[in-house]
């Protein structure tokens, strides 16, 4: 930009952040975000009940660029508050996590009590099996759109500090609004194992399910659906055992269970079921998981013997 032009780029943004007690610039709009850090900001802002406006800086490169150089911060999304710089993605969940973030955009919100968390025996073995000591804690966090980052770091201010098993969790305010009843367990599979979080505060949706955790359940009996939604000459090709193809019959039948009842969709490569899977959560099933990579990556990762097509 020449001077006169990146004079009249400092002036525009100085004019949209005085526009609005709170401005976020971000990439996309409040209504439709375009980067999962910017998402996290409108979600945490519409959390607290904020007003606020946004600039999309996608729309115009020099004010994407000139933000950046305005407020001398790398990144997008930023957040300014009667004027003054916040900051971006990490410092609002900081801020946000600890309460002050509400104190500076001036809201009310209403007192947070400790969660009931659970870490069941076998998660708490891994746990500690993990644990290299020293001042760090075992930490959850529990965005707006319930995704999880379980992790060891240091104690915040305002943190709970939950103990069950042996093992201390730390979470901040606005994760603990978001994790009572929350259980941890640990699903063995042939890496290793990953742990699995229950939580009922969780809206809704498929969850994405690895052949390896679909094994796990099924080795341990857990009641559940399994339900191939292919066609009755890819079934006769090949199947998974225990499996039920989905007709007309046995979907009135499914439409009939208890709606936390464990429905598991298959197909071929898991483009089918997960369309099948989403009807079901439209019915108000609360339980509904898709194979990821279905019986094909069923058959390269856990049961060979299953014909590849």
């Amino acid at each position: 930009l020449q001077p006169e032009e990146r004079t009249a780029k400092v002036v525009e943004i100085e004019n949209q952040i005085k526009s609005s007690p709170v401005v976020l610039f971000m990439k996309g709009n409040k209504h439709f975000p375009q980067c999962g850090f910017s998402s996290q900001v409108v979600s945490i802002l519409g959390e607290l009940g904020a007003k606020f406006s946004t600039v999309n800086v996608l729309s115009d490169p020099a004010i994407r660029d000139g933000i950046k150089e305005f407020s001398n911060w790398p990144t997008i999304p930023q957040l300014y508050v009667n004027g003054e710089f916040v900051g971006g993605c990490d410092i609002v969940k900081d801020l946000h996590g600890s309460g002050e973030l509400a104190k500076l955009l001036g809201v009310t919100v209403k007192e947070v009590k400790a969660p009931q968390v659970t870490i069941h025996p076998d998660a708490a073995r891994a746990i500690k099996a993990a644990d290299e000591g020293g001042d760090d804690k075992l930490r959850l966090e529990i965005d707006g759109d319930f995704r999880y980052d379980l992790f060891f770091g240091p104690k915040a201010a305002g943190d709970f500090e939950i103990s069950s098993n042996g093992v201390v969790i730390l979470l901040d305010k606005a994760s603990a609004k978001r994790a009572d009843g929350l259980a941890i367990s640990w699903v063995e599979s042939k890496d290793g194992g990953a742990f699995k979080i229950d939580n009922p505060n969780e809206p809704p949706r498929v969850k994405p399910l690895s052949p390896e955790m679909l094994k796990s359940m099924l080795d341990k009996k857990e009641p559940l659906k399994l339900i191939d939604v292919r066609s009755e000459a890819e079934r006769t090709t090949a199947s998974i055992a225990g499996s039920t193809l989905l007709t007309p019959e046995v979907e009135g039948d499914l439409l009939e269970l208890p709606k936390d009842t464990t429905l598991v969709f298959q197909c071929h490569h898991g483009i089918r079921s997960r369309n099948a899977a989403e009807r079901f959560l439209g019915e108000g099933f609360t339980r509904v998981y898709n194979l990821e990579g279905g019986i094909d990556a069923w058959s390269q990762q856990i049961d060979p013997s299953v014909k590849r097509y």
